[in-house]
């Protein structure tokens, strides 16, 4: 299965997945990394992995459907099967969901529905909450909504900051991501062979 990655900033997660996949440990072929933000490192990152990148800016177009549209265009000269937004700070207009209905996944760092949105860590904190984790979903058009996949707890200890609870949810997301793109490219496969 050929699959996206979009990705905003520095790209643990896409690069995670892409090493992944290309040494066997994940299914699927990474064929694209997309980023809405000028020389963002994920760009660098996949580039370096040999995946073909696409630095997309959403001002060079005169609205989001037009964005959309042009991005729909680069997924399918790509033969692109699945996204998976890996850190992609943008919500998905109506434009990508009604093209990929159904294959737009992504991963938010916190048990939704707690602490959606920006920074989700920092509420984690701020709510002097004793757990957050890490949840895997499809896309629907609200900000972090869409049906769970999975989620992974972890725990917050009393003497953890912003960078040591994101180390602690990064390495939940780097084991969770690549189960969760193995279960669906194993059921995809599997119902297009049925």
């Amino acid at each position: 299965m050929r699959l996206a990655i979009f990705a905003s900033g520095s790209g643990t997660n896409a690069e995670n997945l892409i090493q992944r996949t290309q040494n066997g440990s994940a299914k699927g072929n990474v064929v694209l990394v997309v980023s809405d933000k000028r020389q963002a490192p994920v760009l660098k990152k996949a580039s370096e992995l040999d995946v073909e990148t696409a630095e997309v800016l959403p001002s060079n177009f005169v609205d989001k459907r037009a964005y959309e549209t042009h991005l729909i265009d680069r997924l399918h000269a790509a033969k692109v099967e699945l996204i998976l937004l890996a850190g992609y700070m943008r919500l998905i207009g109506t434009t990508l969901l009604e093209a990929f209905e159904g294959r737009i996944v992504n991963i938010h760092p916190s048990m939704l529905p707690l602490f959606p949105g920006l920074d989700a860590v920092g509420q984690a904190l701020e709510a002097k909450a004793k757990e957050t984790g890490v949840t895997i979903h499809y896309v629907d058009a609200g900000m972090d909504t869409g049906p769970v996949i999975a989620q992974e707890k972890v725990a917050i200890a009393l003497d953890d900051d912003h960078a040591s609870l994101t180390t602690k949810i990064q390495a939940v997301e780097h084991q969770l991501y690549p189960q969760v793109v193995n279960q669906i490219v194993a059921e995809k496969t599997r119902g297009e062979n049925e």
